[in-house]
């Protein structure tokens, strides 16, 4: 087998943290990330930029207990030409986890955990012995504790039993603790969080004195209206030469939360707070979270601070863009005058008066400015409607909707994309100036980055083709594309049945946003410099920004060792994120679930959003609940599934059923275990 990777390719493994594939060609063995189908097959990968084809593939029988994410050792058989190169995995070097969640089932004298991870091949023994009474059908978390015949089945012991399957604390349980993310914060994080409050007084008269005081500028903070942290706030004021100045600030956790405090592991273990449809689990205790370090109303807040000062006439002149100007970067003291929801911020706007209107109408057309010159510089809009759920008090859905994406929106993120881009524009001008010109061992050359790539040109290929189908060109040149044709695509589909759908596979196309050390810029934003500064509530990496910012202003020097630490977390962040954002989107699919089984029977109108061997994809319309519609409940004909077609096709009467396609459905079956919704055609 012949792996050559490019000067490029190896540049780009290197930047994004992956330790890719060894290869010995004496031995004819590799090193890489398994994954595994519930059939028991494996692919070895290669590496994030290595094509899907070039995955070693295992046979059943050749795993040798390997399980998903597991790093193995594997031996590579004979190449045969024109087929994909095959392999048996002779080490496991490394799990990624050991502790599963699933449904124990009773078999005769001995328990089974079938895992909910359709990955996992095979079932885990459980020794009656450790089983509780009444365990039978309830869903557990296990812990693998033997396993070293793949010919029979592991041997486990149970960590929890999380309750009956299908109720709504077990199901939302059972998403996060899969992940292998924690529920509860430690007591003695609690602890600790509230010991930082009771010094708190005490830090603020020292902070005080070497703050820069915004205590008496018009501020204020814009979030979700059941928001309990609040990361961000804005101020606005017009200085006497008639320039104004806008000011983002942002909550200093870092203030209260020192490298290597019991919190700051725990924060930088999680790395990021969960946000599910119906709770958040905060990465910090709440006594920080919604209390000391969240800009509140009304209270004098510790924070750090990006100042932008803009010309006089950026209101005055509507083709006036917003370059130049002016910033600044420190840490500040403020006091929120308003807490605003989206929507109370957003009828002033639309009203043309209320509290704060004159300031809401500055910040609304510098972000509308913002906007536009971002979108000439080849960043791709992705804003979509969110959907949202009505609970009840028992936190079952009642009602499911889209909320739009309104100005008020828009004017927090250009603010913060501003924020976050000129910090690191600051710091990457700070390194430059600094540097000796050696690489980034040297001392005065390190930050973390959020970075984007291109997307891959085999992904754009296949939506090149898909689009096609649909009666969209994506022009492609050298296998590369424009963002700015991304943009004039998505602008095409506004409003059309396909909107969501073509969305979302432009979206998965996309290389995935990650935390980096090596900076290579920002694809989707069309930024040089980028990072994440505006949330480090909620965001590890942000209090990581805010540390090294911090450094860079005093004039410090980063250490050899942290350094190192810095790289470590950063690749632990962004797998941490990926983990966060699974067990978000699978708790919305949970509730959308729910929602849908207590309407069988119930009749709406969808888009078929995929289509495959087994049946047809459809996404209702309103609320985006997806369902299958099983080929062998279409039942008036033998249908046959042209994958590069995107579509079925009856072999009788040659009716067809295609990507986009609006159709009729009727609820017919939910599943909450597997989360899964069935429905059949109304024809």
């Amino acid at each position: 087998m012949n792996i050559d990777f490019t000067t490029n390719q190896m540049q780009k493994m290197l930047t994004y943290g992956i330790v890719t594939t060894i290869m010995n060609k004496e031995s004819q063995h590799v090193e890489g990330i398994i994954n595994t189908t519930n059939k028991g097959l494996g692919f070895v990968s290669l590496g994030e930029n290595s094509p899907r084809e070039e995955d070693v593939r295992i046979e059943s029988g050749f795993l040798k207990t390997a399980l998903p994410k597991d790093r193995v050792k594997v031996l590579l058989h004979a190449k045969i030409p024109n087929m994909q190169q095959t392999g048996e995995v002779v080490e496991i070097l490394e799990r990624a986890k050991m502790t599963f969640v699933g449904t124990l089932e009773k078999d005769a004298d001995e328990y089974y955990l079938i895992p909910q991870d359709t990955r996992i091949y095979v079932d885990i023994l459980i020794p009656t012995a450790g089983v509780p009474e009444g365990s039978d059908k309830k869903k557990a978390l296990v812990r693998i504790t033997h396993w070293d015949d793949p010919k029979k089945s592991p041997e486990g012991e149970i960590v929890e039993i999380i309750g009956p399957a299908g109720d709504n604390e077990t199901e939302i349980r059972a998403i996060v603790l899969e992940k292998g993310l924690p529920m509860e914060l430690p007591e003695e994080i609690e602890r600790e969080g509230h010991d930082i409050k009771k010094k708190a007084p005490e830090l603020f008269k020292t902070e005080i004195k070497r703050r820069r005081d915004f205590r008496g500028v018009t501020t204020f903070t814009i979030d979700p209206a059941d928001a309990k942290d609040f990361d961000d706030a804005l101020s606005v004021q017009t200085l006497v030469d008639g320039t104004i100045e806008i000011g983002v600030h942002i909550a200093d956790v870092s203030a209260f939360v020192k490298p290597h405090m019991a919190i700051d592991d725990e924060a930088r273990n999680r790395a990021t707070s969960i946000y599910l449809v119906d709770r958040v689990i905060p990465m910090f205790p709440e006594v920080l979270s919604n209390d000391l370090c969240s800009l509140n109303q009304g209270e004098d807040k510790l924070t750090f601070s990006a100042i932008f000062t803009f010309s006089a006439d950026m209101m005055s002149d509507p083709k006036k863009r917003v370059l130049p100007m002016t910033e600044w970067f420190g840490r500040t003291i403020i006091n929120s005058d308003k807490r605003f929801s989206y929507e109370e911020a957003q009828k002033v706007l639309d009203d043309g008066a209320g509290l704060l209107h004159h300031e809401l109408l500055i910040l609304n057309t510098l972000a509308k400015k913002l906007e536009v010159q971002d979108r000439e510089a080849g960043a791709i809009s992705f804003s979509h409607d969110e959907v949202k759920f009505i609970l009840d008090e028992n936190k079952k859905p009642t009602g499911v909707y889209r909320k739009p994406v309104q100005d008020t929106n828009k004017l927090i993120e250009q603010f913060m994309l501003l924020a976050n881009r000129k910090v690191a524009e600051f710091v990457a001008k700070k390194i430059d100036d600094g540097s000796d010109g050696k690489d980034e061992s040297d001392e005065k050359g390190l930050f973390i980055y959020r970075i984007h790539d291109e997307p891959k040109p085999e992904r754009l290929a296949t939506l090149a083709t898909f689009l096609g189908r649909l009666g969209y060109k994506l022009p492609l040149k050298e296998g590369r594309v424009l963002s700015q044709d991304i943009n004039r695509l998505l602008d095409a589909i506004k409003g059309k049945p396909e909107e969501s759908m073509v969305h979302t596979a432009t979206i998965r196309t996309m290389a995935k946003a990650l935390y980096t050390t090596n900076n290579i810029g920002h694809y989707g934003l069309a930024y040089e410099y980028y990072t994440h500064f505006t949330s480090p509530i909620r965001r590890y990496p942000d209090v990581m920004v805010h540390r090294l910012l911090e450094h860079y202003l005093d004039g410090d020097q980063v250490t050899r060792e942290e350094m190192e630490e810095y790289r470590k977390l950063s690749a632990h962040s962004s797998e941490m994120e990926k983990l966060a954002a699974d067990a978000e989107r699978a708790s919305i699919k949970f509730k959308q679930a729910e929602y849908m089984s207590e309407r069988i029977g119930e009749s709406y109108t969808g888009t078929i959003s995929g289509v495959a061997e087994w049946g047809v994809f459809v996404e209702e319309n309103d609320t985006k609940c997806e369902g299958l519609i099983r080929i062998s409940d279409l039942g008036d004909d033998f249908y046959i599934f042209e994958k590069e077609n995107y579509r079925i096709i009856g072999k009788t009467k040659r009716k067809t059923f295609t990507l986009g396609d609006t159709v009729k459905i009727r609820v017919k079956h939910v599943n909450l275990e597997q989360k899964s919704i069935d429905y059949e055609l109304i024809k």
